[in-house]
């Protein structure tokens, strides 16, 4: 427009200062959604990065204490971000409780979340495979004594995860259950040697006599239908101890690539739904 040229003028002299905003200004800065750190692992000879969301609050709080949600598949890359979302979400909108979450991230995923096999194709998935208990010894006896003593905790932990991390899920409900209060497994890849932890499953669930355990598996329209899947099911129905509660989820609207979020969801505000106060006397 005409006299535009005067408008720089103008502010000086109402005492107004005119200028761009610098490259300095305009600089990206990080965000920061959580904290990171190493742990070096005798159990598998090797140093696993580890990433840790906080609720809101924790930070405020010299005494606050919460309990503690592990996820293999738990890279920046891989699910953590969604997971620790649903969290943030869920707990802000009080529709679960609030848990710590620590992902695991991955180095050779197919060798920590598998056990041994005798069937050929399944060996022909990864150069190494079968290392869950090695995996379970980690977790045990190294990365929850560092959560312990980095964070504020209290004695319940949970595990989630999705497809051969919820075989692992499974498979350390059944063969070690006292590392974890609750289980919760997305599309479990129970075929993994020719589906020998299913065979397993009645006996083992029909002798447990150990501490309350909660299980949610839910399967997609990829796996709902499966012999294998259909034989777990019939399984939880008829030989689950009492002390195990159990929610069986049939998603047909998924597939195996988009059960992880929208199960997740549903499982968390019914497996970590808030409790209810105590009645006031």
């Amino acid at each position: 427009m005409k006299y535009t040229f005067l408008l720089p003028l103008m502010l000086l002299l109402l005492g107004v200062v005119y200028s761009q905003p610098t490259a300095a200004q305009n600089q990206a800065a990080p965000l920061t959604i959580g904290q990171t750190f190493t742990l070096v692992s005798s159990a598998l000879g090797e140093t696993r990065r580890i990433n840790v969301y906080l609720p809101p609050g924790y930070a405020d709080s010299a005494t606050m204490r919460l309990p503690v949600l592990y996820m293999p598949d738990g890279g920046m890359a891989e699910d953590f971000l969604h997971v620790a979302g649903l969290v943030q979400v869920g707990t802000g909108n009080n529709t679960m409780r609030p848990f710590i979450v620590v992902g695991i991230e991955n180095t050779e995923r197919r060798r920590d979340t598998t056990g041994p096999t005798t069937n050929a194709e399944d060996r022909k998935i990864a150069p190494r495979v079968g290392g869950s208990a090695a995996f379970r010894k980690f977790i045990r006896t190294e990365l929850m004594p560092a959560i312990r003593q980095r964070y504020r905790t209290t004695a319940e932990t949970a595990i989630v995860g999705e497809s051969l991390a919820g075989l692992f899920v499974v498979e350390t409900l059944l063969l070690e259950p006292d590392l974890f209060d609750t289980y919760v497994a997305f599309d479990p890849s129970l075929w993994w040697n020719n589906s020998q932890l299913v065979a397993q499953a009645d006996k083992i669930l029909r002798t447990y006599a150990g501490p309350a355990k909660t299980l949610y598996v839910a399967f997609s329209s990829d796996t709902e239908t499966a012999p294998t899947t259909q034989r777990f099911a019939a399984i939880l129905k008829s030989a689950a101890p009492a002390k195990l509660t159990h929610y069986y989820q049939a998603m047909p609207e998924e597939t195996h690539a988009t059960i992880y979020h929208p199960a997740a969801l549903r499982a968390f505000r019914i497996v970590f739904r808030p409790r209810k106060a105590a009645p006031t006397k």
